[in-house]
């Protein structure tokens, strides 16, 4: 993904997050779960079909201190390992 492509989730993915920020991503459909930590928490919350992959990464910025300048690169990173998994896609 590039920073201006949109990604989408799949909408029977489920989140289910635990008691010290991190969660876990499920997908009933596959029977796949794919543990996330906080920031990727925050990146799951900020995927609506509307916000580009560089606006997700500029949310994620603005939570967090000390985030690497390469965050968008980071962002594309993971939601390219939740793409694999099935648990996102490419808006249009």
């Amino acid at each position: 993904m590039n920073g201006s492509e949109i990604p989408v989730r799949n909408p029977v993915a489920v989140l289910r997050e635990e008691f010290d920020d991190w969660a876990v991503l499920f997908n009933p459909d596959t029977a796949d779960a794919f543990g996330i930590n906080p920031t990727g928490v925050v990146i799951w919350k900020e995927i609506d079909g509307r916000r580009t992959l560089a606006e997700i990464a500029s949310a994620a910025t603005q939570r967090f201190s000390g985030v690497p300048v390469t965050i968008t690169e980071d962002v594309a990173v993971f939601l390219g390992k939740l793409a694999e998994k099935g648990f996102v896609g490419r808006g249009i």
